[in-house]
């Protein structure tokens, strides 16, 4: 090989003949024909709204409005009557004028919520696709506590803590009117768990009628070690259930610093959760009714335990 005229195997070439390469491989997106390049030009042809809406993750499902929105005359008054935090009231242009219209209009004026022309396109696609009778409302994201938060700040006050915690709760109405005897009753707050459970949804709002502006929600990542941490600072856990330990009648925890674990209906708690109680507490009933609505039951419960303390 060595009387060969060119060069050798292996050399890679010399002077003028050498081999340059072509550098390295370029991104998919910058490929004219690969497909990603091709997601790529027509995402840049969105319009903005959509591209906004893309940054915050999947966009909404076909037929039903995303969780801050609130889409349809009947429900967007009744948001606004709530008092349900807004950001903006958006409104087709050329509508027939009626009294929900009218009262959604003169409400957000009131509470100082930007009233905004939007086309029925631009609804179409803010609201996924659902009826929404040329008007929606932008609410407000919620301001969840976060758990050891919550618990300082009670542990500093002269009464008692108070909480309600709701395991598996996947209806906003629910937790809104969970929300709701909680205010009336005294308790210090309510803790729901971040997965396969119910958030603050404007229908939480509009169940809870104003109580949440009030009540403070907390966000446990994991509910089993916050109701441990909440029994490590000397708080009892009482769960309802309908083959309780006790009788509600009997709870004499219900002077003492407390956590009522709701479970969902049907299921109940969770095992995990059941065994992170203290105790369990059934609501006797004298009917052949097999169990009570998780707020009913969350009510029920609040109350004897305000009666107790008083």
């Amino acid at each position: 090989m060595a009387s060969k005229k060119g060069p050798s195997k292996g050399t890679g070439g010399h002077g003028r003949r050498k081999l340059e390469g072509r550098g390295p491989t370029p991104k998919a997106e910058e490929r004219a024909k690969h497909p990603a390049a091709r997601r790529a030009r027509a995402a840049s042809k969105r319009a903005p709204s959509e591209r906004q809406s893309a940054s915050r993750g999947a966009g909404p499902a076909r037929g039903r409005p995303t969780e801050d929105l609130v889409a349809g005359r009947n429900a967007v008054v009744e948001a606004l009557r709530a008092s349900v935090p807004a950001l903006t009231l958006h409104l087709a242009p050329g509508l027939e004028r009626d009294d929900r219209l009218i009262e959604s209009a003169k409400l957000a004026a009131d509470h100082e919520i930007a009233i905004v022309e939007t086309s029925r396109q631009q609804l179409d696609r803010l609201t996924g696709g659902a009826p929404h009778q040329g008007i929606a409302l932008t609410v407000r994201p919620y301001d969840y506590a976060h758990p050891d938060d919550l618990l300082a700040r009670v542990l500093e006050g002269p009464d008692p803590a108070l909480f309600v915690a709701l395991d598996s709760v996947t209806d906003p109405h629910n937790l809104g009117a969970v929300v709701r005897s909680a205010a009336a009753f005294g308790a210090h707050g309510v803790l729901v768990p971040e997965r396969r459970s119910v958030g603050v949804t404007p229908s939480a709002w509009k169940a809870s009628a104003g109580a949440l502006a009030r009540m403070p929600v907390a966000r446990a990542t994991n509910l089993v070690r916050t109701l441990t941490s909440y029994a490590q600072a000397g708080l009892m856990i009482a769960g309802l259930d309908g083959a309780g330990e006790i009788d509600l009648e009997a709870l004499e925890l219900a002077t003492g610093p407390l956590v009522v674990v709701v479970g969902a209906e049907g299921k109940g708690l969770s095992r995990l959760v059941r065994e992170s109680c203290d105790l369990t507490v059934r609501i006797p009933l004298a009917g052949p009714v097999e169990s009570l609505n998780a707020s009913v039951a969350a009510g029920i419960t609040l109350a004897e335990i305000a009666r107790r303390r008083r």
